[in-house]
């Protein structure tokens, strides 16, 4: 049924599902004003789709987010980092995290295609 998915409505504002955020130690107020700031943004680029944020640990690595992150990128919706320790998780072949200096903790990534992929 995958051919009718275009029939189904758009919502009328941005939605982040998030992966790995039990494991990254980060307090829940920090957490809470890093996704109020990562809506903003979609809400100001005027992004209404689904969009996805994993909370990755280098110091307590789990490989299922790199599967996650591999299934999700085929579906074209955003995807974001939040660097918990001191490096982020490999991109997928043909993709780079390029750091979002908007942001200023300086731990959050957007996964974007290397140019000429």
């Amino acid at each position: 049924m995958k051919f009718l998915s275009f029939l189904k409505p758009k919502p009328a504002q941005p939605t982040i599902d998030c992966y790995g955020q039990l494991n990254c130690h980060v307090e829940p107020e920090q957490m809470q004003s890093l996704m109020e700031w990562l809506f903003a943004s979609l809400m100001a680029a005027r992004y209404n789709g689904k969009s996805h944020i994993i909370w990755y640990d280098s110091d307590n690595p789990d490989s299922s987010l790199e599967q996650k992150v591999k299934k999700v990128v085929r579906s074209g919706e955003p995807i974001f980092l939040y660097r918990c320790g001191g490096r982020v998780q490999s991109p997928p072949k043909g993709y780079y995290w390029r750091m979002m200096d908007e942001h200023p903790s300086m731990r959050i990534y957007q996964l974007e295609l290397k140019d000429g992929e």
